[in-house]
């Protein structure tokens, strides 16, 4: 893992730094306030690493904007169609397509991570309804929720490889595409398990306003987060991703990286939110913040909240403090997203997967 400097942070010309770099993604786990405009099309160079077909994917991608998606052409899997798959293999190929200089910062790493999210974070543990079980995000209305703009992106890239491995369900690899982001990018290991199945028709898709608003503070956070089952703790630690991408103005509304290093899974999000002093942004966007020194990064008011507000900020201070810490308590907080109302085969195996490096 290459080591990133602190002080690449306070630098306002962000540099990709981490292995199969990232900051493609707007990764946030808080979505806009209002709803998102459609994104313009990436151009992006195809790669043979895992053994795609260029014109496939590119094809995929085109697709995939024009407001439809592709499928497999292979039966839906079934929820023991994970057996027949490598999942080693599968976690390579994904690595493989996370490099692209072309894309946003470089890498398709961060926008996979708020896929993975995304697919996961709508559970609602009372209704037991939500959660990447189903993967009904690649269905409408759910693909058009404000919150998923750019996701589509994320989707098409992945596609390819469900029609390299047919029995993966869309579940398993869109939460997979996140663990191995989060790993390649420098961040700790992420146990993972199959075993999801997937819908076939949009009836199950969650409605609008399961994730949370970034335009709000500590109070919503909560709630949102309680719904599916987390403490402070928890919440605290899954939001350090935000060390990873930026948001777009196209999508979100919002604009900006959260720090220099965007391509790296650090403890930035919380070193440069205490260490910074961050003032409205003057802009005729939704507020949000910059830093007031070179304001080149920016802060999204829910986190600011976890500044402010003081049960939070106890574990800001602690993951700003000790980057260990937080990988030790970011990893089984996001395995527990990732898995949230899925009814897993009891042989169903956990797995470690090692870095490329």
């Amino acid at each position: 893992m290459r080591t990133v400097s602190r002080s690449v942070g306070r630098t306002p010309l962000r540099v990709a730094t981490a292995p199969a770099a990232s900051r493609a993604l707007s990764v946030r786990f808080f979505c806009s306030h209002k709803q998102h405009k459609q994104h313009k099309q990436h151009k992006r160079i195809p790669t043979t690493k895992a053994g795609i077909n260029p014109g496939v994917l590119g094809a995929l991608a085109a697709g995939a904007l024009a407001g439809w998606y592709f499928y497999s052409g292979e039966p839906t899997p079934s929820r023991d169609s994970w057996r027949k798959v490598n999942f080693h293999n599968v976690y390579k190929d994904i690595a493989a397509l996370l490099e692209d200089e072309d894309y946003d910062d470089g890498s398709y790493g961060p926008v996979f991570v708020r896929l993975a999210w995304h697919a996961s974070g709508t559970y609602d543990r009372k209704t037991g309804t939500g959660g990447s079980d189903g993967a009904t995000i690649r269905f409408k209305p759910e693909s058009g929720h404000g919150a998923n703009a750019g996701l589509d992106v994320a989707r098409a890239c992945l596609e390819p490889l469900k029609k390299k491995y047919p029995h993966i369900s869309y579940g398993d690899l869109y939460t997979l595409a996140g663990v191995v982001a989060v790993q390649e990018l420098g961040g700790p290991t992420v146990r993972w398990r199959p075993g999801r199945s997937d819908e076939k028709i949009s009836a199950n898709c969650t409605p609008d306003g399961r994730l949370p608003d970034a335009a709000q503070g500590a109070n919503h956070v909560r709630d949102i987060f309680y719904r599916m089952g987390f403490n402070d703790q928890e919440i605290a630690a899954l939001i350090g991703a935000h060390a990873l991408g930026r948001c777009h103005s196209n999508r979100s509304g919002y604009e900006g990286p959260w720090n220099a290093s965007p391509t790296s899974f650090t403890n930035f999000f919380y070193t440069e939110l205490l260490e910074d002093k961050w003032v409205p942004k003057k802009w005729d966007g939704p507020a949000q913040y910059v830093d007031k020194d070179t304001k080149s990064f920016m802060m999204l008011p829910a986190d600011i909240a976890f500044k402010t507000d003081p049960q939070f900020r106890k574990y800001v201070e602690k993951y700003a403090a000790d980057q260990d810490a937080f990988f030790a308590d970011f990893a089984p907080a996001f395995t527990k997203l990732l898995e949230l109302g899925v009814k897993f085969p009891e042989d169903a195996p956990v797995y470690e997967f090692k870095t490329l490096e």
